[in-house]
């Protein structure tokens, strides 16, 4: 197991995730989420808004480096999206983890 999803393990026995595109697009809105994570095999279309979401929002949105399959095996439920509503766990966290650049472009700002 990779750090990363470590990590993610112990903030979901804590409480601290937000897990899929819903829950984790009404932790943006509401302004608990402290960053946002995606699975690698995420659709274009899943990308693209929760980027809108993040850039709207203010949210950092960071790569996991790996698929949902794999997301799915570490913390029991196949997603591609996880809002992490901690910010010490958030912290840790992008210390392993891509940071995604926002394209201002591609929304037309």
């Amino acid at each position: 197991m990779n750090k990363i999803m470590g990590l993610l393990t112990m903030a979901r026995r804590a409480g601290k995730l937000s897990l899929g595109m819903d829950m984790s697009r009404d932790a943006c809105k509401s302004g608990i989420s402290k960053g946002v994570c995606t699975a690698t095999d995420i659709s274009p279309k899943s990308l693209k808004e929760i980027m809108f979401i993040c850039m709207r929002e203010n949210v950092p949105l960071y790569s996991l480096g790996i698929d949902m399959k794999s997301v799915g095996i570490e913390l029991g439920k196949r997603v591609g999206i996880i809002s992490v509503n901690d910010g010490g766990f958030m912290k840790k966290a992008k210390t392993y983890m891509e940071e995604i650049e926002f394209d201002n472009d591609m929304f037309n700002v």
